[in-house]
């Protein structure tokens, strides 16, 4: 089969890659179903169906495997990671404390792994396997633990219910590409990276992220609360910031995790502390 990804190599690949992927989805998504030609057989015409189930039903050992890939080409090609060791420290501290507390808590198998991008823009994401990535810019405009601490707890939250997984098949299904559901290793990583970037995620996924992320900041101690009053902060800030532009529908999940909050405990918790907090991240301030 004709390989699209074949065509170029080094940084023009990479310039190329995702407004070509963006193409392929759009025109997958229209097309609806791919109808064959001569140049394909049966097994060509089936194999992304095939490949879609084996890609749903990855084990840990292969998500953590594809997640340190993309995560290779991430740190290597697309963000610059902040090597303060205290700073990244006091971070993973936080995000290992929350991840023990998850339905998917980490094991020898499957860890964590919490990195900090040196990025002045309000941001954090994460790509399956285990990896979460959260910007300086939104370490300066967390006010205390707390609301970073809110933060990762959803990005953990879209870890544990698998939702780039599940993103990676329906675009695998909408390409229609062979190798973008699982087997073609390169193209999966590629897409990965594209998921992690700039791909936001559905509506039901930030609901689900929410919600497991809200329990998940009071099973670790910590105020839930902040969550709400972070997204507040930063909804009527002078501009909407990468975190929220990336994350759709930001009022109806303030009003949705409201709904879910008791009130006469909503306040009691870890992580209030402005001062502590200030300090802990003093590098980043500079």
């Amino acid at each position: 089969m004709f390989n699209l990804f074949a065509i170029t190599k080094g940084p023009l690949k990479r310039r190329l890659f995702y407004p070509l992927l963006s193409l392929l989805v759009a025109l997958g998504l229209c097309l609806g179903s791919t109808q064959s030609a001569p140049a394909f057989s049966w097994f060509d015409l089936l194999r992304p169906a095939i490949q879609a189930i084996q890609l749903s039903n990855m084990s840990d050992k292969q998500e953590v495997a594809l997640g340190e890939q993309i995560n290779q080409q991430l740190v290597k090609e697309e963000v610059k990671l902040y090597r303060d060791r205290r700073v990244n420290a006091y971070v993973n501290q936080i995000g290992q404390q929350l991840a023990r507390e998850s339905s998917r808590p980490p094991t020898k198998e499957y860890k964590y792994t919490f990195q900090v991008v040196d990025d002045d823009n309000i941001n954090a994401f994460a790509t399956m396997g285990g990896f979460v990535y959260v910007h300086t810019g939104l370490l300066k405009a967390a006010d205390n633990e707390a609301q970073l601490a809110s933060v990762l707890a959803h990005e953990i939250g879209h870890i544990t219910e698998r939702h780039a997984i599940k993103q990676m098949r329906q675009m695998a299904i909408a390409l229609g590409v062979a190798s973008a559901a699982g087997l073609d290793n390169n193209t999966a990583v590629q897409i990965g990276v594209d998921l992690a970037l700039h791909r936001p995620k559905s509506r039901q996924a930030e609901y689900e992220a929410d919600r497991v992320g809200l329990q998940m900041l009071g099973s670790a101690g910590y105020a839930q609360s902040a969550m709400i009053d972070f997204m507040k902060k930063l909804l009527n800030g002078p501009s909407v910031p990468t975190v929220l532009s990336t994350h759709p529908g930001t009022p109806d999940r303030i009003q949705a995790l409201s709904d879910n909050l008791n009130p006469a405990f909503a306040d009691r918790g870890d992580g209030l502390n402005e001062a502590d907090y200030k300090a802990n991240i003093k590098p980043v301030l500079r």
